[in-house]
């Protein structure tokens, strides 16, 4: 384990993804919907989010309003989802548009006032493991000053098992505890599903925590069930 990543003493879990737009928010609710199932008090955060809606209140993440629904509807919306920027760029630009320099050591200030009133604390990042987060910071470098185990959430679709063996390959040298992925059928008509999850089962050595079949709507309850059996993974 690198110095960087060093375990934390709170109990969470840190989710990634294969590329933006594999169902990591997906995975998220149905996490925390596994996990409140088990009585346990759980906590949600996005602390990085592009293409948010103005409102009166200010920029909002559908992705974030999502995930305090599920787990911290008693907060304030800026500990769920601190940098909120309107266009749907990589959040690296998107923060120097604004004039924004996104800050780890804030969002981490921020995880530590969540978790306080939680069991656990499940967190999503922005894209994929390696996507920038300022001129020298990325997502990985998030989930190293959290010091969560990760999730990899692998979409699936033709050329995902490129990215999902490439991103498990990054998270692992880089220090990083991969306590397993989810396989989240996100092409309804994906001809090749049961020989994509062989071999990803071959090449990943952390464990599968659930398949979610293609989904039309988001149903928190039906994605509980498809991950509950991974829970003992990750609790």
């Amino acid at each position: 384990m690198t110095p960087d990543h060093q375990p934390s003493s709170r109990r969470g879990v840190f989710v990634t993804g294969t590329d933006t737009g594999v169902g990591k928010t997906w995975t998220v609710v149905g996490l925390l919907t596994a996990l409140q199932r088990r009585g346990q008090r759980v906590r949600g955060m996005k602390p990085v989010a592009t293409g948010c809606r103005p409102t009166e209140q200010g920029l909002r993440s559908d992705d974030a309003l999502m995930i305090q629904a599920h787990a911290g509807q008693d907060l304030p919306y800026e500990w769920i989802n601190p940098y909120a920027f309107e266009p749907p760029i990589a959040p690296a630009f998107a923060a120097r548009q604004a004039g924004v320099r996104i800050s780890i050591t804030r969002i981490r200030a921020v995880e530590r006032r969540l978790a306080r009133a939680a069991e656990l604390t499940v967190v999503e990042g922005i894209g994929g493991w390696r996507v920038p987060l300022g001129p020298r910071s990325c997502v990985s470098d998030l989930a190293a000053r959290l010091g969560y185990p990760v999730v990899l959430v692998v979409g699936l679709r033709l050329g995902c098992i490129n990215h999902a063996l490439l991103s498990a390959e990054a998270i692992e040298r880089d220090g990083a505890v991969l306590a397993g992925w989810v396989a989240m059928q996100i092409d309804r008509d994906y001809r090749t599903l049961r020989d994509t999850l062989d071999t990803v089962k071959a090449r990943i050595r952390s464990p599968q925590l659930g398949f979610v079949p293609w989904m039309s709507r988001l149903d928190p309850e039906a994605l509980a069930s498809h991950l509950e059996a991974g829970l003992r993974y990750i609790v």
